[in-house]
């Protein structure tokens, strides 16, 4: 395999000589399977139950995907590391975004209601308890106003949107597409869920300051 200096390797991509800067792909595209391979066989302890085989194609298929995502971020490059390290950063991010997309491929909003009713996950945000009584009564207290706030206060919409994100974890993306809508809508959507709970919790003497120290310790 050739050894190749980070202007060599820029020139070679871009190379106006098609079997030059198909090489060159190869080249890249190899070192790309090799080094998510690796990460997908020694740091993903969820995928330990694939056998090798399965690993493989799965370099393989992120491989190329990085391949192309490396190639229209060519101009970001900006030479402060080996173009090889940078290369690899962007496929082993990559990967993660994918597994994680992958994670959440089944999820449905319907997930997020019962009968019509606003889940309860207010009351499975797994705090610590507290060993006073008093201050346990107090959290189960607020949990239930906390509760009821989602209900009263936020739509449907808004309710899914900040459960799936703040609690559940969903990627942004994924649950924009569930939603029917964009990044940018969904990022509003809960940033106005969030003020309009955040005001009705308030109007009833519930700051989040309050909260905090309710639940933090």
């Amino acid at each position: 395999m050739s050894q190749r200096d980070n202007d060599a390797w820029i020139q070679a991509l871009r190379h106006s000589d098609a079997a030059i800067q198909a090489q060159a792909l190869a080249e890249l595209r190899g070192r790309l399977q090799r080094s998510i391979y690796f990460y997908l066989s020694q740091d993903r302890s969820d995928l330990r139950d694939l056998a090798a085989g399965e690993l493989m194609q799965m370099a393989e298929d992120l491989s190329q995907d990085a391949t192309l995502r490396i190639m229209q971020n060519l101009h970001n490059f900006r030479g402060e590391s080996q173009f090889t390290t940078w290369a690899n950063k962007i496929a082993i991010r990559l990967a993660i975004s994918d597994l994680r997309r992958a994670r959440y491929r089944d999820f449905s909003l319907d997930e997020l209601t019962a009968d019509g009713d606003l889940l309860p996950a207010v009351t499975r945000l797994g705090l610590p308890p507290s060993p006073s009584p008093e201050r346990i009564a107090e959290r189960d207290d607020v949990r239930d106003k906390i509760e009821l706030a989602l209900a009263e206060a936020l739509t449907e919409r808004q309710y899914q949107a900040l459960v799936a994100v703040a609690l559940k974890g969903i990627p942004m993306d994924v649950l924009a597409e569930r939603m029917g809508t964009n990044r940018n809508a969904l990022y509003k959507l809960i940033h106005d869920a969030r003020r309009k709970l955040k005001a009705h919790l308030e109007s009833q003497g519930i700051s989040t300051d309050y909260m905090m120290n309710l639940f933090g310790n």
